[in-house]
C-alpha cells in the first residue's frame, strides 16, 4: 500500500472512531435529456454539498426553494425562465453558490417584491456571474450575512417607479461584498437599508429610474471605484454614519431635482478622491456634519457643492473645483465648515512669493447663487453683465454670505 492511500485509509478510521461519517460531495447533471430534467428535482434529490450542472437549455421554472448547501452551476447560460409567474430563486441555506445561469421574467407583485434571487436568513452564499433580464428585483437579500454579489449582470426595463423594483437589494443584512456587477434599467441600482459592514466596489450603475445607489439607516460602509453615470436622481445617502465613499465617479445626473449625490442627516464620514462630473448638482448636503471632503474633483456641474443647513464641523481640503456654474451654494450666513487649500478654476487671484498659494483669500459662494435660491428664475441672467457685477460688489464687501467662508489658501495649480 503506498504511503498516500495509508494516510487516507488512517483519515477514515479516525473519522468512524470519532463517530464522523465522511462525506464526499457529488455532482449531478440537469438537461432536457438528462435523467434529471428540473432544477427543483435536482435540488430535491441532491445532498448537502452537492454541486448541480445545469446545462444549456430552458428551464420554465419558479419559486425553486434551495434548502441546503448547494451549489448550481450553469453551462453556457442556461435560461431559467420565470414566465412572470412569482419569484425565481429563493435560498433559505446557507452555503449556497448560484454561478452562470441567465435568469428571465421575474413576476411582478406589489405585496411580495419578487426577486430573481432572494436570499432569506442565510449565509456564506456566493451569487456570481450570472444574468438577469425582465426582473421585478434582481437579487434582494432579507437578514443575511457574509455573503458576496460578484459580477452579475442585471438589465432591468423600469418605467414607473410604482412597479418596479431594484437591481441589487439589501435589508437587514450585514457583512456583504458587492463587487464588480453592471445594473442597469432598474428604479435603483443598489439599495441598503439597515444594512451595515457592506462593501461595494466596482460596481456599474447607470441609467436607473431613480438612484445609482440608494441607502438608509446603514452605517460602517465602504464604496470605493463604482461608476454611477445618467441616473434620474444621482445617488442618495440618509440617515447614516461612518461611511467611507472612494475613487467613485458620479456623471450625468441631470434634472430638475438631480444631483451626482445627495447626503441628508451623514455624520463622521470621509468623501475622498471621488470624481463629480457633469451633474445639475454634485452633493447636495442637508443635516450631516463632521465630514471629510478630501481630493475630489468637481467638473462641469450646475452647482459643485450646495449646502442647504444644519451643516457643522465639515472639512473641504485639497479638492478642485472646475469650470462649474457655481462652485458653492450657501442658504445661510453663519459657517461652521472650513475650506482650505482648494484649488478653484473661477480664483482670480495672484501669487507674489511664487508659492504656489494665491495671496487673496477666495470667496467662492457668489451672491447669485444666492439670488437663483430664492428666486430659481433669475438663473437666465447667469452670464449677464449685471450679474458679474453684483458677483464682484459681494466678494469685496460681503453682506449676505458669511463673513468667514473663504479659502486662505487657494491653490494656484491644478491639485494632482
Amino acid at each position: 500500500m503506498s504511503q498516500e492511500n495509508r494516510h487516507y485509509v488512517f483519515y477514515i478510521l479516525l473519522l468512524l472512531l470519532l463517530g464522523i461519517t465522511p462525506v464526499r460531495a457529488g455532482t449531478i447533471q440537469v438537461c432536457p435529456d438528462c435523467d434529471v430534467k428540473s432544477i427543483q428535482h435536482g435540488i430535491n434529490i441532491a445532498q448537502e454539498r452537492d454541486t448541480l450542472i445545469i446545462k444549456e437549455g430552458v428551464y420554465a421554472e419558479f419559486n425553486i426553494l434551495i434548502n441546503k448547501p448547494l451549489t448550481l452551476l450553469g453551462q453556457n447560460y442556461p435560461v431559467v425562465d420565470g414566465n412572470e409567474k412569482g419569484e425565481v430563486f429563493r435560498i433559505v441555506s446557507d452555503g449556497v453558490r448560484i454561478e452562470g445561469l441567465f435568469i428571465i421574467n421575474v413576476g411582478v407583485s406589489y405585496t411580495s417584491d419578487h426577486a430573481a434571487i432572494r436570499v432569506v436568513r442565510s449565509k456564506d452564499f456566493q451569487i456570481v456571474n450570472n444574468r438577469f433580464e425582465n426582473l421585478f428585483f434582481g437579487i434582494f437579500l432579507e437578514k443575511s450575512s457574509h455573503g458576496v454579489v460578484d459580477s452579475n449582470q442585471i438589465l432591468g426595463i423600469a418605467r414607473d417607479e410604482y412597479n418596479s423594483g431594484n437591481g441589487i437589494h439589501l435589508w437587514y443584512s450585514n457583512n456583504i461584498l458587492v463587487k464588480d456587477n453592471n445594473i442597469e434599467g432598474v428604479r435603483d441600482g443598489i439599495y441598503l437599508e439597515f444594512a451595515d459592514t457592506i462593501r461595494i466596489r466596482g460596481n456599474q450603475s447607470r441609467k436607473n429610474l431613480r438612484y445609482g445607489l440608494h441607502f438608509m439607516f446603514s452605517n460602517d460602509n465602504i464604496y470605493s471605484d463604482n461608476l454611477f453615470e445618467n441616473n434620474g436622481a444621482g445617488v442618495a445617502v440618509m440617515f447614516s454614519k461612518k461611511i467611507r465613499m472612494t475613487g467613485n465617479r458620479f456623471r450625468k445626473n441631470w434634472g430638475p431635482a438631480a444631483y451626482g449625490m445627495l447626503l441628508k442627516e451623514i455624520n463622521d464620514a470621509e468623501i475622498t478622491g471621488n470624481l463629480f462630473e457633469e451633474n445639475t448638482v454634485g452633493i447636495n448636503i442637508e443635516g450631516s456634519n463632521r465630514i471629510t471632503y478630501r481630493g475630489n474633483n468637481f467638473v462641469s456641474n450646475g452647482w459643485a457643492i450646495r449646502v442647504l443647513g444644519a451643516c457643522y464641523s465639515n472639512a473641504f481640503s485639497r479638492n478642485n473645483f472646475l469650470h462649474n456654474s457655481f462652485d458653492l451654494s450657501y442658504n445661510s450666513n453663519v459657517n461652521d465648515n472650513s475650506f482650505e487649500g482648494n484649488y478653484w478654476s473661477s480664483y482670480s487671484g495672484y501669487d507674489l512669493d511664487k508659492n504656489g498659494v494665491g495671496d487673496v483669500p477666495h470667496r467662492p459662494v457668489k451672491l447669485f447663487s444666492y439670488i437663483v435660491n430664492r428666486t430659481p428664475e433669475t438663473l437666465i441672467l447667469l452670464r449677464s453683465l449685471f450679474m458679474d457685477l453684483i458677483d464682484f460688489s459681494e466678494r469685496v464687501s460681503p453682506v449676505f454670505t458669511p463673513d468667514n467662508l473663504v479659502d486662505s489658501q487657494p491653490q494656484m495649480r491644478l491639485i494632482q
